[in-house]
This record gives C-alpha cells, structure tokens and sequence, in this order.
C-alpha cells in the first residue's frame, strides 16, 4: 500500500464531503426565508441516501466488472462483498479499494444534490428522498460507470472527463431541467421578487465548495503527484478568472457587481474546470473560466426567455459549465492530446450524457409525480415548506422589534406595529 498516496485520497474525500454542507448553504441562502431549511435539508438528505445505497449496490454497478456494451457494471460487490482491506487498486500496490470507494461515494453523493437547487420552494421532501434513490440508480451509477470505469463505452472512446463534466455537472444540470418540466413553476414566478434572503450565507457556501473542490478535482488523480498538483493550480486559476468574467458580463449587462455574481462565477469556473484541469496549462484553464464565467452568467437568463423555472440556476450553471468544460478540453488540451478528433469525442460523451439523463431524469419525476405526488400543495408552497414538512423554521423572529411579551421596544409604535397617535406617550 502507498501510504501517502492513500492519506491524500482520504483527505480529499473528505473535502469532497464538505461540499455538500457547503451546497446546502449556497442554495439554502439563495431561496427566501419560509423555505430555507427545506433547501438545506434537500441537500443534506442526499449524505444519508446515496450512502446506503452505495454500499448495497451503487459501488458494484458503477466499478463492477461490465456486464455488456459498457453500459453498466455486474452485481460482484453487493454490500462491498469482494473487497477487504488488502484489496488495493493497483493489484499488489496502490491505495486500499476501499479508499477509492470512500472517494467516488462522495461524488455520488453531491451529484443529486446539485439538482435540488433547481426545485426550490415548491417539492415535497418525500418525493425529493425518492426521486434522489430512484435517481442515482438508473441515471448516476449507470452514466458514472460509462465514464470512469475501465470498460464503460466513453472510457472505451477515450472521452476526457477528469473528475466529472460528464458523469456529475451534464448530468446533474440536465437531469434537474427534466424535473423542472414535470414539477412546473413556482407561484408566482416572473411576478414576484424572490430574492436570497441571506447573502453572506451564499458566500460562505461558495467559499467552502471552492475549498473542498481542491479534493474533488486534484483527488481524481487518486495519487500525490504532478497531475494532482496541476489539478489545484488549473482549479485555482480558473475559478478565479470565471468569477471575474462573471463580474466583467454583469457590469457590463446590469450595471453593477454582486456577491451573488461573484459566488455563482466562482461556481461556474470550478465546475468548467472539472472535466478539463488535469489536461490543459494555467493560461488554457484561465480561458475556460473567463469563458465559463461569461456564458453562464447569460445562461442563467435563459428561464426567463424560454419559460422554465430553474429556481437557482441549475441549469444555467452546471449544465452549461460542463458542456464548456468538456467541450474546450478537445480545443485546449495539451501534449498531443487535443484537436477535432479530441473534440468529436468529447462532443459524444456530452450530448450522449444529456439524452440519456434528460430522458431517464423526466421520466423518473413522471413516475414520482404519477405516484405519491412531486409538488408540495399550494398553501404549503405559499405559506414556506419549512413549517410544512420540517416544523421548524430557520430563524426566530417572534421577539425580533419586541419584548417577549409581543410589546414593541420601537418607539412610536404600538403593540402590533401601527404608527401611534400622535401627542400620545408610547408604552415601550
């Protein structure tokens, strides 16, 4: 066993692990206030979910040995059956199997919770656990398996996808589109404001997915080496380049800089590099971000015109993001590797992903919706589904302008908020 090649792929599930906490709340901070704890517990759910599910039967179809046309793996490792402590990667050296299942577990894991931004405000978070089930089943494992497993058709092809264009953000992005065509808009989407109720939440959501994507991207190379290096470099620089052409687009189209322009950049920029880092140099990956950050910034704009309510920007953010990342690899990559045959291939493994996710992903949410219902009832929806399916609300402003008693600490105004008369002393 290579020791530090195993504590650095422990060390960067873990960080992958962090960036679901930290989705939860980028997302959760972006909705408003009556549905903010449903946002982070859709989320969350998906760590308990996929887990299990993992281990019963995830792992053997997506690295199982394939059963035919490499399209998904056998049934070998049921409940991790086949695998010991010994059993390393590499045969007789290399890291613990079980490290590297710990890894990708954590992919699994976020995949279906990138989707949840896009069904904000309006799910019921029973439907949502079994859509996340029935999800990673039939569309995740299968599709993860194309891409990474050895004999999957795309890795056959020589399809680029270092730590996930594909098989997480293509997916992800166009898997929550078809779920948002079944479920349908929020009340009153294009009317109302449905602003984030708390920015400095979506910051430090950003900020922790920016931390733990060094795990995501530089431990794909599941070795403490050269392309796990270039991988953190190419992911730094190209977060850092999308989030300023993200700004440059927004000022130039709104006038102004917003933080939540900035988060949704940085966003943007880590997952275009995704699929790309480990190929391209830092000028190439600088490229890839400014062109993500720009495109996504427009893309998100794209509900509006054709009609989809994509509530966070699922789509506009990591459906677009992927097909740029693993598009611009054929163009960008380096040492031979790139150029038209590079792109027709990397062109294959993207569209391929979308028609099969988007069509597995619609039916799916048909089938939940045709069963025990998708969408939360109106007045549910209206009055905030953190009363509604969590009895709990995520902040307590029942003393919020007064004392415990209900009476107001606000001078010149009455008990229940009204203006008081005037030349009459307040009691405050």
């Amino acid at each position: 066993m290579n020791g530090a090649d195993t504590t650095f792929v422990l060390i960067s599930a873990a960080l992958v692990m962090l960036m679901t906490p930290g989705l939860a709340f980028f997302y959760g901070g972006m909705v408003r206030v009556k549905s903010a704890l449903n946002m982070l517990m859709m989320s969350f759910v998906s760590l308990g979910i996929v887990s299990v599910l993992w281990v019963l039967y995830g792992y053997s179809l997506t690295f199982g040995d394939d059963i035919g046309s490499g399209l998904l793996g056998n049934l070998d490792h049921i409940g991790l059956s086949g695998i010991s402590t010994e059993t390393l990667t590499g045969g007789d050296e290399g890291i613990p199997v079980f490290a590297f299942a710990l890894f990708q577990l954590m992919f699994a894991v976020l995949t279906p919770a990138l989707m949840s931004g896009a069904l904000a405000d309006r799910v019921k978070f029973s439907a949502w656990s079994l859509f996340i089930a029935l999800w990673v089943t039939v569309v995740y494992f299968p599709v993860a398996h194309w891409v990474w497993q050895a004999d999957g058709w795309l890795f056959q092809l020589e399809v680029i996808d270092f730590a996930g264009g594909t098989a997480v953000h293509i997916n992800a992005g166009i898997g929550a589109l078809a779920a948002v065509l079944v479920v349908g808009k929020r009340i009153g989407f294009k009317k109302d404001p449905m602003r984030p109720h708390n920015l400095p939440l979506v910051m430090l959501g950003a900020a922790l997915l920016w931390f733990g994507w060094f795990g995501f991207n530089a431990g794909s190379a599941l070795a403490a080496n050269g392309t796990a290096a270039t991988m953190a470099l190419n992911t730094q620089v190209a977060t850092g380049a999308a989030m300023l052409g993200w700004l440059a687009y927004e000022r130039i189209r709104h006038g102004a800089f917003t933080t939540l322009g900035a988060a949704s950049g940085a966003v943007a920029g880590l997952v275009a590099i995704t699929p790309s880092g480990a190929h391209v140099n830092a000028l190439g990956a600088i490229l890839i971000g400014v062109v993500a950050g720009a495109a996504c910034s427009w893309a998100v704009s794209l509900k509006y015109k054709l009609g989809y309510d994509d509530s966070l920007d699922v789509v506009g953010v990591h459906l677009v993001g992927g097909v740029i990342g693993t598009l611009l690899v054929g163009v960008l990559a380096i040492d031979g590797v790139g150029g038209m045959s590079q792109l027709g291939k990397q062109a294959i493994g993207a569209f391929s992903v979308m028609a099969f996710s988007f069509v597995v992903s619609w039916l799916l949410a048909k089938i939940v919706d045709m069963t025990v219902g998708f969408r939360a009832s109106e007045d549910d929806e209206t009055s905030g589904l953190d009363q509604a399916f969590h009895a709990e609300t995520g902040y307590d402003f029942s003393t919020v302008g007064g004392t415990p008693t209900g009476r107001s600490t606000v001078p010149g105004l009455t008990e229940t908020g009204a203006a008081a008369p005037r030349n009459k002393k307040v009691d405050a």
